[in-house]
């Protein structure tokens, strides 16, 4: 798991939408769909279903990756922000 697609994949999850998560990370659409696949086949399970008409939620899987993003990627910040403070 890379923290790229760590982070596409906590933005989908909070917005539920891939187009604005895309919005909100300042990437193409096609980029986020990209990094949630290859998440996924990291994975080894989907994390989302794909509804109808663009609407997707998370699945069992997902759901129980996404505390553990947001502690690794909260870890990452916590741990960037300290070296920068203490330079």
């Amino acid at each position: 798991m890379d923290l790229q697609r760590l982070r596409a994949f906590r933005e989908v999850a909070r917005e539920l939408s891939f187009t604005r998560a895309a919005r909100n990370l300042h990437y193409s659409q096609p980029t986020v769909t990209a990094q949630i696949k290859g998440l996924e086949e990291s994975v080894g399970t989907p994390l989302f279903v794909r509804r109808g008409n663009r609407a997707i939620e998370l699945t069992a899987a997902g759901a129980r990756l996404r505390p553990y993003a947001d502690q690794i990627l909260d870890l990452v910040e916590a741990a960037r922000s300290e070296l920068l403070t203490r330079r």
